[in-house]
């Protein structure tokens, strides 16, 4: 049980993972951020565009 412990304590490739998993999440957020602002701006814009059409 202690070998296992030990192991564990040592082992550096979770944190890696962690990482990773926090960037991409602040990546997903940025993305729908972006998308939630420009959003409604662009719909307008293309309903004005498809009007004019």
């Amino acid at each position: 049980m202690k070998n296992i412990y030990n192991f564990l304590l040592n082992e550096k490739s979770g944190a890696t993972a962690v990482e990773y998993a926090l960037i991409a999440a602040g990546i997903a957020l940025a993305i729908v951020a972006a998308v939630a602002l420009v959003g409604g701006n662009l719909s307008t814009f293309f309903d004005d565009v498809g009007g004019q059409i």
